[in-house]
């Protein structure tokens, strides 16, 4: 029976799941991870020794650029830099900053086995082990090389539009100037004629004559706000707020409907930008006028999303279900397409409440802030 008794214990033993050890918990964990960093493919995540000697290289690196590991372990990773870099001893300075501050982050370009050149974030943190003492460096690379390209594309693009949109409004100033200095000169002293002839006639053809008189004033004040759409001078010098101001007041307030004007801007967006702005709204104001049957319309603006979002509302028939197909006209398509060109979105939908809603959204690009100016409050 003693004996029977001894053994049981080990009979329970063997019957019980086996323990696992915290080292053999802490080696499970540890190859996780080994299969985690070796598995990433959009990252070059590898280790350097203090010296900068490469030591550990995951697929990510291989795929990136270009070195399968037994091709690039123990080789200093000054190799990754161009010619003018290694001269300046960039990576040096680079791994003296990651021990000074703990990591560093650089983008800049970076050499492929084949000699080719990316344009690389890099991050590279150094270690430490428990004594205090450096280990080495953890380096983190992606090639951010198409980014970079459709960054400059949309730069490029943003270049392209600028120039556009100075030479459209160069333009209208410079026709603004002729009708104002010619045409419309022209006009007022012919009609001054006209009424001193009307003057020396007998009456029966006095009125006839002062009809005429009448038809030329009326064609001046027409050329003359002409010269006011062609070119706001509001918004040389007061900026859009004002500029959009006094075309209310100018256009939509003589055409017998009330306006009010919302805006939150501090800064006055770029020349481009605002001249964008206007026009979408005067064409907006210019549909309300001719289709909407309004008695308000309310324009606002307000800075959103690294970008300037617009409304222009009114309280009139709404669009019609047949809007799309009907009333596609070149004003709705030139409002849609200034917009995109810009880099924005465009739509026309049916506010609440009634009436007819133009919403439209345009990116500030962060290189204008230096040339933004503070609005009155």
């Amino acid at each position: 029976m003693a004996l029977l008794a001894d053994t049981e214990p080990c009979v329970r033993c063997c019957t019980m799941p086996e323990a696992r050890h915290p080292e053999h918990e802490l080696y499970d964990s540890e190859e996780r991870f080994r299969l985690l960093v070796q598995s990433v493919v959009d990252y070059a995540i590898f280790m350097l020794d203090p010296g900068g000697r490469i030591v550990s290289w995951n697929a990510g690196a291989e795929r990136i650029k270009g070195y399968a590991a037994h091709e690039i372990i123990g080789r200093h990773f000054s190799v990754f830099y161009p010619p003018d870099d290694i001269a300046a001893d960039k990576p040096g300075t680079e791994l003296e900053l990651a021990v000074a501050d703990g990591r560093l982050e650089d983008e800049g370009w970076r050499l492929r086995r084949d000699g080719t050149r990316f344009w690389a974030n890099v991050v590279i943190t150094a270690l430490y082990d428990a004594d205090g003492s450096l280990r080495g460096f953890g380096k983190v690379t992606r090639d951010m090389t198409e980014r970079r390209s459709a960054e400059r594309a949309l730069d490029e693009r943003g270049r392209l539009l600028s120039h556009l949109i100075r030479a459209q409004e160069a333009e209208r100033q410079r026709i603004a100037w002729d009708v104002h200095d010619d045409t419309i000169q022209a006009m007022v002293a012919f009609g001054m004629r006209v009424q001193l002839i009307a003057d020396r006639l007998p009456a029966e053809h006095a009125e006839a004559m002062s009809r005429l008189g009448d038809t030329v004033s009326a064609t001046i004040d027409r050329l003359r706000d002409l010269t006011f759409r062609l070119h706001p001078p509001e918004l040389d010098h007061s900026g859009l707020p004002e500029a959009l101001s006094t075309y209310l007041a100018h256009v939509v307030a003589e055409a017998g409907l009330t306006w009010e004007l919302r805006h939150d801007l501090r800064r006055e967006p770029s020349p481009e930008i605002a001249i964008t702005v206007y026009r979408i709204c005067q064409e907006a104001l210019t549909n309300v006028l001719k289709h909407a049957r309004a008695s308000s319309v309310t324009v606002s603006l307000s800075a959103d999303d690294q970008g300037l979002l617009v409304g222009v509302a009114d309280d009139g028939v709404g669009p019609s279900p047949d809007a799309p197909g009907r009333r596609e006209h070149f004003g709705l398509i030139e409002m849609r397409e200034r917009a995109e060109l810009a880099g924005g979105w465009w739509s026309m939908e049916a506010a609440p409440g009634g009436g007819t809603i133009v919403r439209f959204w345009l990116p500030t690009p962060p290189s204008e802030a230096s040339a933004e100016r503070y609005l009155p409050r």
